[in-house]
């Protein structure tokens, strides 16, 4: 899934979405609540549109797509928001393509990943990352825009 706003004055965020994210909505709704996807990137592209920013929102279930995705964002996005899904607690190579791609980046989790299960509290993408936001809902991606638009210029 991927959707765009138009070019703002601030310059465009990169909004990655990992696995199983697309199931928002219907997937465990206890935990992740019933917003969708689309509710998740309405909400960001908004949030970023009011900033000044523009928002391009990315969902993949493949490690390899948000990697590509990553290395994409060099020279046109001048921020990541990631909610890497499982993907947060396995892949060095997400890990390595942020900090590659030198761009301020917020890890997002829509659970309080420190209430769950004890694999969920090792990130290893929370090193290379400015903020880390967890348990928010999807107001979490708010706060990641709200972030960016006071630390960037």
């Amino acid at each position: 899934m991927t959707s765009s706003t138009q070019a703002p004055r601030r310059g465009s965020i990169l909004v990655l979405n990992g696995p199983n994210l697309n199931l928002l909505g219907t997937r465990e709704p206890a935990i992740y609540g019933s917003a969708t996807l689309d509710d998740v990137a309405t909400l960001t592209a908004a949030a970023a549109n009011a900033a000044g920013f523009g928002a391009e929102c990315i969902q993949s279930n493949h490690e390899g797509d948000l990697v590509d995705a990553l290395h994409g964002a060099r020279g046109t996005a001048v921020a990541i928001i990631i909610n890497a899904g499982a993907y947060t607690h396995t892949s060095v190579a997400i890990r390595d393509a942020i900090a590659a791609v030198e761009l301020p980046a917020v890890e997002v989790h829509i659970s309080n990943v420190h209430q769950r299960e004890e694999f969920r509290r090792h990130s290893y993408l929370s090193a290379v990352c400015q903020a880390v936001i967890v348990g928010a809902g999807i107001h979490g991606y708010e706060l990641a825009v709200s972030y960016l638009d006071k630390t960037l210029p």
